[in-house]
C-alpha cells in the first residue's frame, strides 16, 4: 500500500474480513491485521445467519454455495416436560428463517475476496491510522492495552460443539431441547440446552450440535467413546433423527455475557487516531438464540453507513461521528442481551412451579398469533413479509 492506510481493523476473522471489503468499496485504504490462529484441530462451527447477513455476503460474492448453505425453514423448541414451540417461515409466507453457514467455507470465500481487492493490505502487525477497528474476539487483547473493561458474567455452563450424520434427514429444521442432566457431585439435576442444527444442505442428513452444559459434565462427555457419546446425546433428544454417528471431534468452550465498558475511544498519545470495537470484542451472547454473528455482522453494517454518512468535513477519528455508531449497537446488543440471558435464566430454575410457568408460557406463547409472528421475524432478521 503506496499510502498510508485510513482504516486498520485488527482481527481478520469474518466480522473483520466483511468490514474490510465493504470500507474497501467506499475507496477507503485498509490495513487488515491478520495474526496467527491460535485454534487446534479441525473447526466444528456452524453459524445461524438472517436475511439481513446474507444480503450483506451476497452482495460481497462471498455467500457460499450449497452443501456449505443449509436454508432452515422450521425451528423447534422443547421444554423440559411438554412445553414447546414451533417457528415456520411459510407463517410468513418466506420461504427460510435463516440459513446454517458452515464457518470454514465462508471464511475461505472472504480471504479470496481480500486478496483481490487492492484497497486491502494483510499484514501481520498493526499499523497507525485515523481509525482503528478491534475484531479480534472476546480474548482480545488489543482492547485490554487499551484499558477498555469488559464485564463479564459467567454462565454455569459450557458449550459442547461437534459434527453428527444421522440416519434420518433434517429436513431444514432447527432443533432445540431445554432439559436437565446429572452432574458428578451434585444430587440435583443440572439445566442444560441441546441443539441440533441442520447442514449439508437441502436434504441432509449432517447437523451441529451445540450442548450447553455444566462445567463439571464436561469431562464425562469427553471421556465417552464416539459411539458411547452418540448414544447418550440420542437418548438426550429423544432419538429425534434415529441414530447418529459422530463425524468430527468434540470442542468446548465456557459460556460467558458480557460487553464492552465503552465501544469507541482515542488512541493512546494521539488525538488524532480513534478506535472503535466490533463483533465478539465488544460483547459476547449465550448461543441459545443463535446471534451472536448477526449481531457482530450488524455492528459491521452500522459502522459503514456511520462512515457513508459522515459530514464530509468530519476526519474518521471524530468523535461525535463515532458515538453514532456506539450509541446504535449498544442499545440492540443490550436488548438482545437482555433476551438471551433472561431465556437462559428461566429455563435454569429448578423445581415444580418453575416447570409449570415454563411449559405454559410456551404453549400459550404457541398458540398468540401476533406475538409469534413477531418472534418469528426477529429470527429472520427483523424484516421479513408480514403474513397474509
Amino acid at each position: 500500500m503506496a499510502n498510508p492506510p485510513d482504516i486498520c481493523i485488527r482481527g481478520a476473522g469474518i466480522v473483520g474480513r466483511t468490514l474490510a471489503l465493504l470500507l474497501a468499496r467506499e475507496r477507503l485504504r485498509v490495513a487488515l491485521v491478520d495474526a496467527p490462529s491460535q485454534a487446534k484441530g479441525p473447526d466444528v462451527r456452524a453459524y445461524s445467519l438472517n436475511s439481513a447477513a446474507q444480503r450483506m455476503l451476497q452482495d460481497l460474492r462471498c455467500w457460499p454455495d450449497s452443501p456449505a448453505v443449509t436454508p432452515v425453514h422450521q425451528m423447534q423448541v422443547f421444554g423440559d416436560h411438554g412445553g414447546a414451540l414451533n417457528f415456520g417461515a411459510q407463517d410468513l409466507g418466506a420461504g427460510e428463517l435463516n440459513w446454517m453457514v458452515d464457518v470454514p467455507v465462508l471464511e475461505e470465500r472472504l480471504a479470496a475476496a481480500v486478496q483481490f481487492q487492492p484497497l486491502i493490505e494483510v499484514l501481520s502487525s498493526p499499523v497507525a491510522a485515523p481509525l482503528t477497528v478491534v475484531c479480534e474476539g472476546r480474548a482480545s487483547q488489543t482492547r485490554a492495552e487499551l484499558g477498555v473493561a469488559f464485564d463479564i458474567t459467567a454462565y454455569e455452563q459450557h458449550a459442547l460443539a461437534t459434527r453428527l450424520r444421522c440416519e434420518l434427514p433434517h429436513g431444514g429444521v432447527a432443533r432445540q431441547w431445554f432439559t436437565w442432566g446429572q452432574v458428578p457431585g451434585r444430587t440435583q439435576a443440572q439445566a442444560e440446552i441441546l441443539a441440533l442444527l441442520p447442514l449439508g444442505g437441502e436434504g441432509g442428513h449432517e447437523v451441529a450440535l451445540v450442548w450447553s452444559v455444566h462445567p463439571l459434565r464436561v469431562p464425562h462427555l469427553l471421556g465417552l467413546s464416539e459411539q458411547e457419546f452418540a448414544d447418550e446425546l440420542a437418548q438426550a433428544c429423544g432419538i429425534a433423527l434415529g441414530p447418529m454417528t459422530v463425524t468430527a471431534e468434540r470442542a468446548v468452550w465456557p459460556l460467558q455475557l458480557a460487553r464492552a465498558s465503552r465501544w469507541i475511544g482515542e488512541m493512546p498519545g494521539s488525538s488524532k487516531q480513534a478506535f472503535v470495537l466490533a463483533g465478539d470484542a465488544a460483547h459476547a451472547l449465550h448461543p441459545l438464540a443463535g446471534q451472536g454473528l448477526n449481531v457482530g455482522l450488524a455492528d459491521v453494517a452500522e459502522l459503514v453507513r456511520v462512515i457513508q454518512g459522515k459530514e464530509f468535513w468530519r476526519p474518521l477519528h471524530d468523535a461525535k461521528l463515532l458515538r453514532r455508531y456506539e450509541r446504535a449497537r449498544q442499545a440492540d446488543v443490550q436488548a438482545m442481551g437482555w433476551v438471551t440471558d433472561g431465556l437462559q435464566r428461566l429455563f435454569a430454575q429448578p423445581g415444580p412451579v418453575w416447570q409449570n410457568l415454563r411449559n405454559w408460557g410456551m404453549r400459550g406463547f404457541d398458540r398468540s398469533g401476533p406475538l409469534k409472528n413477531w418472534m418469528t421475524r426477529q429470527a429472520m432478521g427483523g424484516d421479513a413479509p408480514s403474513a397474509h
